[in-house]
Order: structure tokens, then C-alpha cells, then sequence
């Protein structure tokens, strides 16, 4: 389930450049404060890996950069999507019922919310990008310092990654396992994205995308985000 909030404020809405962990905090803030402890400290658990299971757009709104910050003037959006009713129910209640709600430093107001379940009814969807897509593999140097190698589509691990990360993320959430290949198709012009989080840099791709593979493993991608690092802003889509 998508949940689209638009907000308003009396003063230009300015951030940094690279926002995406003031966004994420924000969601955290509006969400009911024990479902925010939980998905923040432990998560769903598959195979010792944690998934939040949500995912966010970048901000939709017109905006202008000046040095290192952005302007948005005094309207903009945020799309998140999950597929747990209770997040869904409760980031739109938080913010429909408080009057004034920060971003950063910003005081912003809930203008309207609108909800798109997004269904997937068949082996195959296109969608576009909200947030890139972001897929990666931790590996060893020879002196046995971890590195993060980052994929982009076209490259031959970015659908195995993929598929797996589904996979985890299905197992996680229902304690069942489907196995599917997926594939990623581009539709067009690939565009690759680094953002900071946190002083690390990270590396995704955005773009329309043609994605075939069971219709469960693709309804779990369009709910919690495709990919890699989802709470964190990423692998958010839309289907079209």
C-alpha cells in the first residue's frame, strides 16, 4: 500500500542536498511510537537479516538548488509504501491529526492524503522509479577489509541480488519461502544516483523498468521497496 501526503507550509521548505535520513527520521516520528521502536531496533527477521519493510520517494515538488541546500518552495510530497496495514494506518492518522509537524527545521501542515493499494495480478510490471534502486554485495580485500561493491541493471548479479532480497523479504514477513527468478528489464535510459547517508556514499539506479517473476515476490517489492536499503529511502516504485 502507497500512501501519498501532501504538505503545505507558511515559509519555503529548505534541506540539504541529501536529505533522505531527515525524511526517514520523519516517518519514524509519525508512526505509532511502539510499531517505530520496533521496525527501528529489530525489524523482520530472515536469515539473520533485518527488513523495516518500507520504503520512501524523494520528494516530489519543484525545487531549486542553491549551493548545498534545496528549495522547495511551500508545497511538497512524500510517498511511502509498505505492506503492513498498521504503518500504513498509522503515518496516515499521525499526520492528518497533528496540525503543525516538523521536517528538519521546517514547520510544515498535512494538506491531503491519498491511498493506492497497487495491486499486482500478473507475473509481470512496469513501473518507474520514486527513490533509485539500490543493489550491493559486501566482499573482502585481500587483506581482508569489507568493501560494498554496487550494481546497476544490465550487470549480471543486479536480478540474482534482487530475487534474493525478495526472497528474505517475503520469508521475513509471512515464515514462507517462494522461489522465482526475477528479472529486471530497462525500459529506456538508466540513470545511476549517489546519495550520502550519513557520510556514506551510496549508489542506485533510477528509471522504468519492466520486472517479470512471481506475482508475490513482486507485490512484497512494490509494498516494502525493491532492493537494497528501503527505510533509508530506496527502491520505492510506482506501477504504471
Amino acid at each position: 500500500m502507497q500512501i501519498r501526503v501532501s504538505f503545505t507550509s507558511e515559509n519555503d521548505i529548505v534541506l540539504p542536498i541529501h536529505y533522505n535520513n531527515i525524511v526517514q527520521a520523519f516517518i519514524y516520528d509519525n508512526i505509532d511510537k511502539n510499531l517505530s521502536n520496533f521496525l527501528h531496533d529489530k525489524g523482520y527477521i530472515s536469515n539473520s537479516r533485518a527488513f523495516k519493510m518500507f520504503s520512501f520517494s524523494r520528494i516530489i515538488g519543484k525545487s531549486m538548488i542553491k549551493e548545498d541546500k534545496i528549495n522547495f518552495g511551500t508545497k511538497i510530497q512524500i510517498i511511502a509504501s509498505s505492506p503492513l496495514d498498521d504503518f500504513c494506518k498509522s503515518i496516515a492518522n499521525n499526520m492528518l491529526q497533528s496540525n503543525y509537524l516538523f521536517i528538519g527545521k521546517n514547520s510544515i501542515r498535512t494538506e491531503q492524503i491519498e491511498i493506492n493499494n497497487q495491486l499486482v495480478t500478473e507475473d509481470k510490471i512496469v513501473v518507474n522509479t520514486l527513490s533509485p534502486i539500490v543493489v550491493y554485495s559486501t566482499l573482502l580485500k585481500p587483506d581482508n577489509r569489507k568493501y560494498t561493491c554496487y550494481f546497476m541493471p544490465r550487470e549480471p548479479d543486479f536480478n540474482r541480488l534482487i530475487r534474493d532480497n525478495l526472497i528474505k523479504k517475503y520469508n521475513a514477513l509471512t515464515n514462507e519461502r517462494i522461489e522465482s527468478d526475477i528479472e529486471v528489464i530497462p525500459l529506456g535510459p538508466v540513470k545511476q544516483n549517489l546519495t550520502y547517508y550519513k557520510g556514506t556514499i551510496i549508489k542506485g539506479a533510477s528509471g522504468k523498468f519492466l520486472i517479470k517473476g512471481n506475482k508475490k515476490l513482486l507485490q512484497m517489492g512494490v509494498d516494502a521497496g525493491f532492493g537494497s536499503k528501503n527505510s533509508q529511502g530506496f527502491g520505492c516504485v510506482k506501477v504504471i
